[in-house]
Formats: C-alpha cells, structure tokens, sequence
C-alpha cells in the first residue's frame, strides 16, 4: 500500500466474481466517500458499490507469514 493510500483508507468498490473487488475510488473522509456512492448509484443504478475501510496491514514476506523488519 502506497503512502498516498495510506492517507485515503475508504475506499468504494465494485464486486467481481470469485470473491474480489475491483476499487473504483479512494477518499480521505467517509461523507466524501458516501456522497460519490450516491452519484454513482444514480449514474448506474443495475452497479453494485460499497463502501470500505482499507487498514494497512504489515508487509509479510517470509514463507512463515510472520512479519518482516
């Protein structure tokens, strides 16, 4: 997760098959986010939107999935 995600954790998805999400926009503040919702919802009223936290989490690269330093 880049620094400028960090910075803009809610996030409004789209869901796609097999369990996914495809991230449509990112926003600092949950009302920015809400409010783009409803205009998205209005633009494509069959779309399927949510909104989102997205905390970072730490990197793991080891095989173990223990956290690195």
């Amino acid at each position: 997760m880049t620094y400028k995600e960090k910075l803009n954790p809610w996030c409004i998805i789209r869901p796609i098959p097999n369990l996914q999400a495809q991230i449509v926009a990112r926003f600092r503040r949950r009302v920015d986010a809400e409010g783009r919702l409803k205009i998205l919802k209005r633009m494509t009223p069959n779309g399927s939107f949510e909104i989102v936290f997205d905390i970072a989490t730490k990197n793991t690269d080891s095989a173990d999935g223990s956290p690195t330093v």
